[in-house]
């Protein structure tokens, strides 16, 4: 059980440390860090739009004056919901994995505006797209892309705290960072860990996702900060592990027995995760751990809206089923 409520804003988590929470954690509701000493400031990653980026920011400047000026950002992987807020602290050194700097461009803030004003004629994609972001205001955002790029491992100092950044990706994304503060025993592990949700795989494969736990586990931090979800501890990273061990044997079994991904997905049924939000994205990883199995390229998987559509068909045939996902609290809607 966590000390720390999970209450939207500012938490204090160390000494100079502090995390920014968005509740509940799921679609869009990401988790951000901040790491002071002296003068000096580190902002790890920025939320999905600028209103909310900007609200987080006036946050952070009330309650640390150093927070005034943003020295560095660590972009923890290149997801919108992660990033887009970039423009606001564009002042800063923007530091990310080579493989985050890579894949920035993948989607961009107007593709998204375009989708979401043709939603009502898109059935069921429609209806689990404004589901997902409907609630955000996606205007005005231009990218801010990172101006320092890294292999695996970069150090970097915040007055006399270092803090050591882990590229562990391809795992989530194509360059997943841990953010690791060794004095401190404390690391923002952006999305390499969800916590009371089904993560994305998105890029995989499976088994170095399951080695960028174990790199928390050797490393462990008393204080994990997730991506997405409540301020978490050990246990969490070996049950989010534990997680994805299951998952992907339920899935070789029914790939082994000639299922379709969207019949492996309605097939499964995972006890020890039944009180995680967001089902629906158990087609996703479904769909990563396929590819895999079949020794396919990013580039020859489904593509991410194919991804999105077995997600919203999946959605729907659970609301049929009676399973309802939780209605997420968006912090605001237009």
């Amino acid at each position: 059980m966590s000390k720390w409520q999970y209450t939207k804003g500012l938490h204090e988590v160390g000494d100079g440390l502090w995390t920014y929470l968005v509740p509940d954690g799921g679609w869009c509701l990401a988790n951000a860090g901040l790491i002071v000493d002296g003068d000096q400031t580190l902002l790890v990653d920025t939320l999905i739009d600028l209103p909310m980026t900007s609200e987080m920011l006036d946050t952070m400047r009330d309650a640390v004056p150093a927070a005034k000026r943003i020295e560095k950002l660590v972009n923890t992987h290149a997801n919108a919901d992660h990033t887009w807020g970039n423009q606001l602290v564009k002042e800063a050194e923007i530091i990310a994995s080579k493989g985050c700097a890579e894949e920035f461009d993948h989607f961009l803030p107007e593709t998204l505006l375009e989708l979401m004003g043709q939603t009502k004629e898109m059935g069921v994609l429609g209806e689990f797209l404004e589901y997902c972001f409907d609630a955000f205001d996606f205007n005005g955002i231009e990218l801010t892309h990172p101006t320092t790029v890294f292999e695996d491992h970069h150090a970097v100092t915040v007055g006399d705290k270092k803090v050591d950044l882990y590229n562990v990706g391809p795992a989530h994304t194509r360059g997943d960072v841990l953010v690791h503060i060794p004095d401190d025993n404390l690391m923002y592990a952006g999305d390499i860990l969800f916590v009371g949700g089904h993560p994305v795989i998105w890029d995989g494969p499976v088994d170095n996702w399951r080695k960028a736990c174990d790199k928390i586990i050797e490393l462990n931090p008393d204080v994990v900060v997730p991506g997405h979800g409540p301020i978490a501890g050990q246990e969490d990273v070996r049950r989010f592990r534990a997680y994805l061990d299951e998952l992907e044997y339920e899935v070789k079994k029914r790939f082994d027995a000639g299922m379709s991904e969207m019949e492996a997905t309605k097939d499964i049924a995972l006890a020890n995760f039944e009180d995680w939000d967001d089902g629906q994205r158990v087609f996703a990883n479904v769909a990563a751990m396929y590819r895999e199995f079949r020794g396919l390229s990013m580039e020859e998987g489904l593509p991410p809206m194919e991804v999105f559509a077995g997600m919203a068909e999946f959605y729907d045939w659970r609301k049929a089923k009676g399973i309802s996902e939780h209605p997420h609290k968006h912090p605001h809607s237009h």
